[in-house]
């Protein structure tokens, strides 16, 4: 008989500026800030205890994997990797059991949902085993999950938002991250929460080898993509101010700045689908917007001018799918 269910559950972000710069060899080299936010829209694993066999599944994904315990555990690859390598590093030794994880946002939505699933599955998989950690210390152990035992490459923005929630000032100096976590005037954040339109334009293109290129292209001194680099850690720094200083139209013209230089990085950052939503929202009056993520589709948001009815009827109309937006200020729970 099965043994009742651990739970946890992590809240997704959106990255207000500097995403990209915490991704080595930037990360390393020079240092990258990001500036992000959680939100109403969370990851969730679910862990039973019991049975005779290990099975992963990936309820957004629709996959699932069985694995009888005498067997060896397979390398962390395909759908379910997050959960493989989750078993490989953290898995229940003696007996059966079940992890099953779903998010609240669709896959690829540029939210930081995969490092969000990791933080959920590190921090189910750690309770099971009667461990009490820190939140940071849960965000390096999904950081480890996703880019050391998956494979899978990026920063670790994600993964220390989901942990901590908020919004914070995040430093990265490889291996160490500073996360600073922003107060903020609660009347300001209540307007920023109105007037922000989050919108779903397709599943993020953005690859493994976009991000090797892109840093590829660093690594070998490629003057533009430096620069661009360079900038987004400095419009992080200034978002900040922005953000504690409660100018509303100073962190729209940023989130515009941002985008602008996030697409310097590659070619393919911005999409049809991407383009056309902007031209929409742009008629229908916003202080700026930016891909909330790695780019090449995914999800945008928006600060609407006046009329945030408006702006998600206009992303509505270019084939958007419009979210809600409240903040979340707690991080990772389980119970």
């Amino acid at each position: 008989m099965s043994e009742p269910a651990l739970h946890a559950t992590a809240p997704v972000r959106l990255d207000f500026a500097g995403g990209w710069t915490d991704v080595p060899p930037f990360s390393e080299r020079e240092g990258g800030v990001v500036v992000n936010a959680t939100i109403g829209l969370h990851t969730h694993a679910e862990l039973t205890l019991g049975g005779s066999d290990v099975r992963l599944v990936s309820e957004d994904l629709g996959e699932e994997v069985l694995l009888p315990l005498a067997a060896p555990l397979p390398p962390a690859s395909g759908g379910v990797a997050l959960l493989l390598a989750g078993a490989r590093r953290l898995g229940i030794r003696d007996g059966g059991w079940t992890l099953r994880t779903r998010s609240d946002t669709p896959p690829g939505s540029g939210l930081g949902s995969s490092g969000a699933v990791g933080v959920a599955v590190a921090a189910v998989l750690s309770r099971a085993r009667g461990e009490t950690l820190e939140p940071e210390e849960i965000a390096r152990r999904a950081w480890t999950l996703e880019a050391v035992e998956a494979g899978m490459p990026g920063g670790k923005q994600d993964q220390w938002a989901a942990a901590l929630g908020g919004f914070l000032r995040l430093e990265f100096s490889d291996p160490d991250v500073r996360a600073e976590r922003l107060a903020l005037d609660p009347a300001f954040l209540e307007v920023l929460a109105r007037r922000t339109v989050l919108c779903y334009t397709g599943r993020s293109r953005v690859s493994g080898e976009t991000i090797a290129r892109v840093m590829g292209a660093y690594r070998e001194g490629d003057r533009q993509v430096s620069t661009a680099l360079r900038a987004l850690a400095a419009a992080a720094r200034e978002m900040a101010e922005a953000l504690r200083s409660a100018d509303l139209a100073r962190v729209g013209a940023l989130l515009s700045e941002n985008w602008r230089q996030q697409c310097a990085l590659d070619p393919g950052m911005r999409t049809a689908e991407m383009t056309r939503l902007e031209a929409a929202v742009a008629s229908a009056g916003v202080l700026g917007g930016k891909a909330a993520g790695a780019g090449a589709g995914g999800a945008m948001f928006f600060l609407a001018r006046d009329d945030p009815a408006t702006v998600a009827a206009a992303a509505r109309a270019a084939g958007a799918d419009v979210f809600p937006v409240t903040w979340s200020q707690e991080g990772v729970r389980t119970w």
